[in-house]
């Protein structure tokens, strides 16, 4: 019984000691990865898909977001799903195409496979993104210096577009260390990053493999129980040797929870999605490992560590045993924490997040709280699962003038 209580102790100060050493390997051996060997190709061709599911009206700041990028070479598809058959934007611009299934879809793979087969060309990159998400004006033209680089899955930086909420700021400090530890760290490292689930580009070939995988085609009738498609999108391009890179001037702006509920009905989503995941993590990592692939090594080692609340549950029961049938254990596992808060702080400053985390304070007690009630009720998804609502109908310049504003105070 000792035995398994060193394994569990060693993987949990391992795990809780990792972000440490990628943040700080990044900051000494880390490199940006963008050589263009090429002249750039300003013309290239973007198909942004939007799916809105219940609320389209939440897309329009998006899609006028879209329509005024500075790179000038892209086509609009909004998917509005289970909504009014009458819906329409009221935007009249020939780079637009808007959809109302006949019936509902109630499913975000499907959206997008809908909106990829009604094409108006042959798009060479595939944009996805979400309804209550906002475009900076640049993302596709930082985006698309990538592409000239000759990377073929892409992912920009979401920023949250409100953090006036105390629970929207929680949420937010979330993003911006996950950004930094999952994202940015592993890339500067040579490895992928983690896909968002939206805000990301996919040379489209690339992209329609993906869609016509077995865990898509498959996942499509399981409904709820089906994996989240940006873990499906990840799994399928690193198990093909793919590497996705990660634009962070590329923004795309995100919309925050913004109450306890909000919280609790997203993460049980996440949390079962996460641990349905780790057969394929596992995977990843262990042909990472066999092959001496260092993308494929540290990807696995960076999604397999556990959602934070829960290393911190484990740890302080590990602690809690070890003082008494091993204290030199309780010593490691203490400093363990020590260093782990000591790099989400470092992070966070890497990351600018002072003003908001002093929003977030008051949050973290009950956001912590509703992760725990998540847990327990992720069992069920077909009964629990509930989709999140979105409220914010911002524009991009609103945004970008709130955070101008933000950078002088």
């Amino acid at each position: 019984m000792i035995f398994v209580f060193y394994i569990f102790s060693g993987l949990i100060i391992f795990q809780l000691v990792l972000p440490f050493l990628t943040v700080l390997a990044a900051q000494v051996f880390g490199k940006e990865r963008l050589v263009v060997h090429a002249p750039g190709h300003p013309n290239r061709d973007y198909a942004c898909i939007i799916t809105a599911y219940k609320n389209a009206q939440i897309a329009i700041p998006l899609v006028q977001s879209l329509l005024k990028q500075s790179h000038p070479n892209l086509h609009v598809y909004l998917v509005a799903d289970n909504c009014p058959p009458d819906f329409n934007t009221g935007i009249t611009d020939d780079r637009l195409s808007e959809f109302v299934p006949a019936e509902p879809l109630n499913l975000k793979a499907k959206s997008i496979i809908y909106a990829m087969d009604r094409y108006v060309r042959a798009h060479e990159y595939t944009v996805i993104f979400d309804a209550d998400n906002l475009a900076h004006p640049k993302f596709l033209s930082t985006i698309n210096t990538y592409a000239d680089a000759g990377h073929r899955c892409i992912q920009g930086q979401r920023k949250a577009k409100n953090t006036e909420n105390e629970f929207a700021a929680a949420d937010s400090l979330g993003e911006l260390y996950k950004n930094y530890i999952e994202r940015y760290a592993p890339y500067l490292l040579g490895s992928s990053s983690v896909v968002s689930g939206s805000g990301m580009a996919t040379e489209t070939p690339l992209y329609r493999a993906y869609l016509d995988s077995p865990a898509i085609q498959e996942g499509q009738h399981q409904w709820k129980r089906m994996l989240q498609e940006d873990k499906i999108l990840q799994n399928f391009l690193l198990m093909n040797g793919e590497k996705i890179v990660y634009a962070r001037a590329a923004i795309c702006f995100d919309e925050k929870v913004e109450s306890a509920d909000a919280v609790q009905t997203q993460r049980s989503r996440w949390l079962f999605s996460y641990f349905q995941n780790l057969p394929n993590t596992l995977k990843i990592l262990a042909q990472g490992i066999t092959t001496l692939n260092w993308n494929k090594t540290l990807f696995g080692l960076i999604t397999l560590s556990l959602p934070m609340f829960i290393q911190l549950g484990i740890a302080f029961l590990l602690f809690c045993i070890g003082f008494f049938v091993a204290p030199q254990i309780s010593l490691c596992i203490a400093i363990a924490v020590v260093v782990f808060a000591t790099t989400v702080f470092w992070t966070l400053h890497l990351s600018g997040a002072s003003a908001v985390g002093r929003r977030a304070i008051t949050a973290i007690p009950a956001f912590i709280w509703r992760q725990l009630l998540a847990l327990i009720k992720m069992g069920n998804p077909n009964k629990n699962f509930k989709h999140t609502e979105h409220k914010q109908q911002m524009t991009v310049e609103e945004v970008l003038r709130r955070d101008q504003e933000g950078d002088k105070r």
